[in-house]
C-alpha cells in the first residue's frame, strides 16, 4: 500500500533483503545533530536522507509537516496537511497524510476536528477511521498550596527569640507553615536551640512544618562542628534534625557515630515517620524511561528533545544486553530533529551488532519524521492506527 501517494520507486530483491541485514552505517550516522537547531540539522542532511516510499510532491508535504511538528509548530503542521488534502492533489494522497493529520488532532486533543476529518477519511477510503483517543499532554493542575512561607534571614542567633515567638503564633493561626532556611548566613548554638524549640512546640501542637533548603544550613553547621571537639552540641542536634528532614539516612548514621564519640552519649535516633513523604513531589528529574515489565520491552514517553536525550541513552543501555527489543511508543508524543538523528546513530550501531529494535504504536507524526531520518532502515516501525 502506498502511504503518501504517487508511484513507488522500484527496489531490487537484493536491496530489500539488505534492509534486514547488518550493514555499514549510512552517511547519516556520521552527522552531528547536537547543535545549531532544527534548520541547521536539516540543512546538514537534506541531501543524504533517502526516503523509499511514495511520490516526491506528497512526500515533501509529509516531511515538511513532520519537521514542523518536531519543532513544536503543531498548528503550522496541521495547516500544511490540510492545505494539501483539501487541494488539487488531495485525491492522490494515500492514507499516510490522513493518518498524520488525524494523529495531529488526537495529539492536540481536538475532538471536533478529528471527527470532521475522520468522516471524510471514511468516505475517501471506504473504511472506518481510527478511533478517537485523547493523546494531548495531561493537564495536571497542581493543588494550590496555601501554606504560608517564612524566610529566615541573616544570622540564626539568640536575638531571634522574640521573632520566633511570633512565628509560632503565626503557624498555629494558619494551621501549617514552611520555614525557608536558604537565606541564613550564620548560626550559633543559641539560635540552633531556639529553632529546635520552635519545631518541638509546633510538633506538640500538631502543626505541620516544612523546612526548605535544609542542605544550606546543614552544610554551614558541618563546618562548625568536629568529631572529638566537645562543643556546639545544639548545632549537632539541629544538624540531625536537618538530615532527618532531608531523608539523608547514610549521613545521619555517619554523624551519629561522631556525635557518640564526641559527647559520650547516645545520638538521636532515626525516625522513619519523620523522613520526607515518598508520595510528595521532590526536586529531582522525572524518570526518563519506564520498562513495561516484560523482559524485552522498553518504553519511550513524553516529548524528547536534544536537551534531554536520557531516554535514548537508556534505550541503548537496555538494548546492549538483548537481541530483540520491543519499544512501546504509545505514550511518546514528540521527538525533535536532533534527537531523531541521535536515535538513528544508536540504532545503526545496534543493527551492526545483529540487534533488532521494533518501535510499536508510534504516532504517525513521529513515524513520518523517523522515516525522513531513515530510522526505518535500521529498525522496524509500527505506526499506531
Amino acid at each position: 500500500m502506498t502511504l503518501f501517494g504517487g508511484k513507488k520507486p522500484e527496489t531490487s530483491a537484493k536491496a530489500d533483503g539488505n534492509r534486514n541485514q547488518a550493514g555499514p552505517p549510512s552517511e547519516l550516522s556520521a552527522l552531528d545533530f547536537s547543535g545549531g537547531g532544527d534548520a541547521w540539522a536539516l540543512a546538514q542532511c537534506a541531501e543524504k536522507v533517502q526516503v523509499l516510499e511514495g511520490g516526491d510532491a506528497l512526500l515533501a508535504v509529509a516531511e515538511e509537516a513532520a519537521m514542523l511538528f518536531a519543532a513544536g509548530q503543531d498548528e503550522e503542521a496541521a495547516q500544511v496537511l490540510e492545505a494539501t488534502l483539501d487541494g488539487a492533489v488531495g485525491d492522490e494522497a494515500g492514507e499516510g497524510l490522513w493518518l498524520m493529520l488525524l494523529d495531529l488532532h488526537r495529539l492536540a486533543g481536538d475532538r471536533q476536528r478529528f471527527d470532521q476529518r475522520g468522516a471524510t477519511y471514511a468516505s475517501r477510503f471506504e473504511k472506518s477511521p481510527p478511533q478517537w483517543e485523547d493523546l494531548s499532554s495531561p493537564r495536571d493542575e497542581a493543588p494550590v498550596d496555601a501554606t504560608p512561607t517564612v524566610a529566615l534571614n541573616g544570622s540564626l542567633s539568640g536575638q531571634v527569640e522574640v521573632q520566633f515567638g511570633k512565628l509560632v503564633e503565626f503557624a498555629r493561626e494558619n494551621g501549617s507553615i514552611k520555614i525557608d532556611l536558604g537565606r541564613l548566613r550564620s548560626a550559633d548554638d543559641k539560635g540552633c536551640k531556639l529553632l529546635r524549640d520552635v519545631l518541638r512546640r509546633l510538633a506538640d501542637d500538631r502543626v505541620p512544618v516544612s523546612l526548605l533548603n535544609c542542605p544550606t544550613l546543614a552544610t554551614m553547621l558541618l563546618k562548625q562542628v568536629a568529631c572529638g571537639r566537645r562543643e556546639r552540641q545544639e548545632s549537632w542536634l539541629l544538624l540531625f534534625e536537618l538530615l532527618q528532614r532531608s531523608g539523608e539516612f547514610d549521613n545521619f548514621e555517619q554523624y551519629a557515630i561522631d556525635y557518640a564519640i564526641t559527647f559520650e552519649e547516645s545520638p538521636p535516633s532515626w525516625d522513619p515517620a519523620r523522613a520526607p513523604d515518598a508520595s510528595a513531589p521532590v526536586a529531582k528529574a522525572p524518570p526518563q524511561s519506564i520498562s513495561s515489565g516484560r523482559k524485552d520491552d522498553f518504553s519511550l514517553e513524553g516529548e524528547i528533545s536534544s536537551g534531554g536525550q536520557q531516554q535514548i541513552k537508556d534505550l541503548a543501555a537496555f538494548a546492549s544486553k538483548r537481541t530483540m527489543i520491543d519499544v512501546d511508543c504509545s505514550r511518546l508524543r514528540r521527538i525533535d530533529f536532533a534527537t531523531a538523528g541521535t536515535l538513528f546513530n544508536v540504532l545503526a550501531n545496534l543493527q551492526a551488532q545483529g540487534k533488532l529494535v521494533t518501535f510499536k504504536k508510534v504516532n504517525n507524526m513521529v513515524a513520518a519524521l523517523l522515516r525522513v531520518m531513515g530510522v526505518h532502515q535500521v529498525s522496524e516501525l509500527v505506526p499506531r492506527r
